[in-house]
């Protein structure tokens, strides 16, 4: 019988010359992607205010917004989408919050009530809001089971369309790394010109 002193450890047979040809792979896999979608970024980023931009909603907004775009760059398209529907939510309801002097925000709001309070302050336009909607419309069925009759099952789209996965999901992640960046670029949050 095994003591604790014998138990080996979980990652006991790779050494770490393994692991860092494992990250090193990883880090070769789909590099010219990667590259692609980091440009991508960089481009779109040049939307954002000259100093950056106000993140509301302190360090959940400011760690979606990072890993957002890591996961983005590494071609963690469901991740990204997932973080930039979180972003949105936390960074407008956060500013919502902020200006609670004129506004009396309940401690826990939907993100429909958000949108709604928001576009009557014209922190966002009708078209941001339509998008954020989709931009939730793509997340709910990432992060609710929907059955394969659902069309917005990621297999039934991929049933319909006849495209791989993958490639719903890329167009899906663009999307909204776009969408976080123009939102993160409105008036309400831009520092500088």
């Amino acid at each position: 019988m095994p003591t604790d002193g014998d138990q080996p450890d979980l990652l006991s047979e790779i050494s770490d010359l393994d692991l860092f040809r494992h990250l090193l792979a990883d880090l070769h896999d789909d590099l010219s992607g990667k590259i692609a979608r980091f440009r991508q970024l960089v481009d779109l980023s040049g939307a954002l205010g000259s100093s950056g931009t106000m993140l509301f909603g302190g360090e959940t907004t400011h760690a979606a917004w990072r890993q957002a775009r890591w996961s983005f760059i590494h071609g963690n398209f469901t991740a990204t989408v997932l973080l930039c529907q979180g972003l949105a939510e936390h960074l407008l309801a956060s500013f919502l919050h902020a200006g609670q002097l004129i506004d009396d925000l309940p401690r826990r709001i939907s993100f429909a009530e958000t949108l709604r309070r928001c576009q009557e302050r014209e922190v966002i336009s009708e078209r941001d809001a339509t998008d954020l909607r989709r931009l939730m419309d793509l997340r709910n069925p990432l992060s609710h089971f929907r059955d394969l009759n659902d069309e917005t099952n990621l297999s039934r789209r991929v049933l319909s369309t006849m495209e791989p996965a993958v490639e719903h999901l890329r167009r899906d992640a663009t999307f909204a790394i776009g969408l976080a960046v123009r939102m993160l670029a409105l008036p309400a949050f831009r520092l500088g010109i």
